[in-house]
């Protein structure tokens, strides 16, 4: 009960606690920024050169069609002819990467006889393309 002679206080907000919950969160959000970076490597000062040049890596694509034709970047391709011609695509001194399109409906089996055979060539590398749902 509040007497007659007494003086009214004024409303607070008090914001402090609620300062302190933005600045964690403000804290989590940039910690965790930090990690998403993906290195290859250690961080190092690379040194300048005016001739430098990109490598991109070699591409390859093989793709395996509902019916179970075989194309090697479009081009139709037997199977028994596939490593002979992945290899003179391959140079020998980079890394190429092959990349398997197969339609879901193709057997199992032959993805598996298409990979055995790139998985054969030197300096090659083998990836599976996929589609996200």
């Amino acid at each position: 009960m509040r007497l007659p002679d007494e003086p009214e206080l004024p409303l607070q907000i008090n914001i402090v606690p609620l300062m302190d919950v933005i600045l964690a969160l403000l804290t989590f959000f940039i910690m965790s920024t930090l990690f998403l970076t993906r290195s290859e490597g250690l961080p190092v000062d690379l040194p300048r050169a005016k001739s430098a040049v990109s490598q991109q890596p070699t591409k390859i694509t093989v793709t395996l069609d509902p019916k179970g034709q075989l194309f090697l970047n479009r081009q139709p391709v037997q199977l028994q002819a596939l490593e002979a011609q992945v290899r003179n695509l391959v140079d020998q001194k980079q890394q190429v990467l092959v990349v398997v399109n197969a339609d879901e409906q193709v057997t199992h089996g032959q993805v598996i006889t298409v990979m055995d055979r790139v998985r054969q060539i030197p300096g090659a590398k083998l990836a599976i393309a996929t589609q996200r749902p």
